[in-house]
């Protein structure tokens, strides 16, 4: 009698439940959760097939963007090295050759440098930019310093200045550079031009 009366209080939603419609249930719940997680593994996946389509776009595109920049530098290294013999005459410097140079020591390169311009009396590394930054000009000068133990080592004693020359140049890195003893060559419509240095301005010699 205790055992019809518990039942007979139990919530109308569940009266008439048995053992085989609890059973169907939960087999239909487990169906569902397996379902479900079928379902989440296909986008998980999917994620990961996207994601590893984007890394490889943008790996297509950096190499893309270097390889840009790597062409505008060596077209910006040419146009500038065929122009500075003229520029420099003009201040009182008469380079007898130049190109590209390498400081070799021990097998390995001790230092480079873009464009060298040499004559009997003064050599003069030239670094060439895409785009001039301050870290560029103090990059230069320890270059500069380099070469010239170089030079010392092997008894040249020639006069060392410095320049550097870029198609990009702002204002305040033109200003850092002409204030650290550098000459200064910057873009000017289809010709290479010297940057007006300020009153008083002195090149460092090394």
């Amino acid at each position: 009698m205790a055992r019809q009366n518990e039942a007979a209080s139990l919530p109308p939603e569940y009266a008439g439940l048995t053992f085989e419609k609890v059973w169907a249930m939960f087999q239909e719940t487990g169906k569902q959760i397996k379902d479900l997680s079928a379902e989440t593994d296909k986008k998980i996946q999917e994620t990961d097939r996207q994601i590893k389509d984007t890394g490889r776009q943008i790996k297509k595109l950096s190499k893309n963007i270097g390889g840009l920049n790597n062409a505008f530098g060596k077209w910006a290294e040419e146009m500038v090295s065929a122009k500075l013999w003229e520029k420099f005459r003009a201040i009182g410097y008469t380079f007898t050759h130049g190109g590209p140079h390498k400081f070799w020591e021990g097998g390995r390169v001790a230092a480079q440098v873009d464009v060298l311009l040499e004559n009997g009396d003064y050599a003069m590394p030239v670094e060439v930019k895409s785009e001039l930054t301050t870290e560029d000009v103090d990059d230069h000068i320890k270059r500069i310093e380099k070469v010239r133990e170089q030079l010392d080592k092997r008894g040249d004693m020639r006069k060392l200045v410095g320049a550097v020359a870029a198609m990009v140049a702002p204002e305040d890195v033109r200003k850092y550079a002409l204030k650290k003893g550098l000459y200064v060559l910057v873009q000017s419509g289809d010709t290479v031009v010297l940057a007006e240095p300020p009153e008083g301005f002195k090149v460092r010699e090394w």
